[in-house]
């Protein structure tokens, strides 16, 4: 395994444990930054598992005001990593290997200080009323991991459009958000959440239906998924425009990741009534072909090549 020459051995076994929260935590993410060199790979890693710590902090089994005192000692420590406060003899591995991956790499850390913003709206239960509503919690929860993403793989010098990298990487965020929200119906409305726009809803006469779930008489729940899914493709098509800007192994990663992703939006689409009927899922074997692709830059040339253009037809 690539190891970064410069790391010591107490934040070489910060990033270990990261990388073990990662690969047993997220399967999805993990299959894009195997593609990363070692010292993105792990500050990717320390960046999901310090994510992954304020998710189970809100999906937990804790009170609100429980939830909320953790979430604020959680935006605590990371003040501390903000201002380089956090030694590498610390006894928190997340905190040691994220603060050495932000010396390293110019990481926005406010979007963590969003994450937490959108796991407190969670704790809160907020609902969304419109798709304006929705984009600032999946911005706050998404949108703000793809701009610290962007903080870790940078872009290319003299990349065309690179202004306009880090909205593209807040778009894709979106992307898979609006993706994971179609997956999850179910499990979601188990648990008595509902983050599909009400006026969708209403729209597709599921506005009772969802919290069940059992759809009412004359819902056009396929309908509603599939309006659902026009949008998130039109958010992965502006958002691919990030993929010229990086680094052929960056670009890999984002390309595997998001093309993941597609492809689950792909199943949703065939059959929406799947994602009432329990989660949707790729196989290991097709996440692993598609993360080949990635690395051999066929997703990222089919994608500046046909999706883009197509994009761009679509809105003139």
């Amino acid at each position: 395994m690539e190891e970064h020459p410069l790391v010591s051995a107490p934040v070489r076994a910060a990033y270990s444990y990261c990388e073990a929260v990662t690969g047993h935590q997220a399967r999805n993410f993990a299959y894009g930054i195997r593609l990363l060199p070692a010292d993105k790979r792990q500050a990717m890693s320390a960046l999901y598992a310090f994510s992954r710590r304020v998710d189970d902090i809100g999906d937990g089994g804790l009170g609100e005001s429980a939830k909320r005192e953790r979430l604020e000692s959680t935006r605590e420590l990371l003040s501390r990593i903000r201002g380089d406060k956090v030694e590498e003899d610390d006894t928190d591995p997340v905190a040691v290997a994220l603060a050495d991956a932000a010396r390293r790499f110019p990481i926005p850390l406010g979007g963590l200080d969003e994450l937490i913003d959108g796991v407190l709206m969670d704790v809160r239960g907020e609902m969304y009323e419109t798709w304006d509503d929705l984009k600032v919690y999946c911005r706050c929860v998404a949108g703000a991991i793809g701009r610290l993403s962007l903080g870790v793989f940078g872009t290319q010098p003299g990349a065309r459009g690179a202004d306009r990298a880090s909205e593209y990487a807040d778009t894709l965020g979106l992307a898979l958000q609006l993706t994971n929200i179609l997956r999850d119906i179910r499990e979601d409305a188990a648990d008595g959440r509902t983050y599909l726009p009400s006026d969708d809803l209403a729209k597709f006469g599921c506005s009772t239906g969802l919290t069940e779930p059992v759809l009412p008489d004359g819902a056009d729940f396929d309908g509603l998924v599939h309006y659902e899914v026009r949008r998130a493709r039109g958010l992965f098509a502006e958002g691919y425009r990030l993929l010229p800007m990086l680094d052929r192994r960056s670009g890999a990663c984002v390309a595997a990741m998001a093309g993941i992703y597609r492809r689950l939006l792909d199943r949703i689409e065939r059959d929406p009534g799947a994602v009432l009927r329990g989660r949707v899922s790729l196989p290991g074997r097709e996440k692993a072909y598609v993360a080949v692709r990635g690395l051999s830059g066929f997703d990222a040339r089919h994608v500046s090549r046909r999706v883009i253009p197509q994009a761009v037809r679509r809105r003139t």
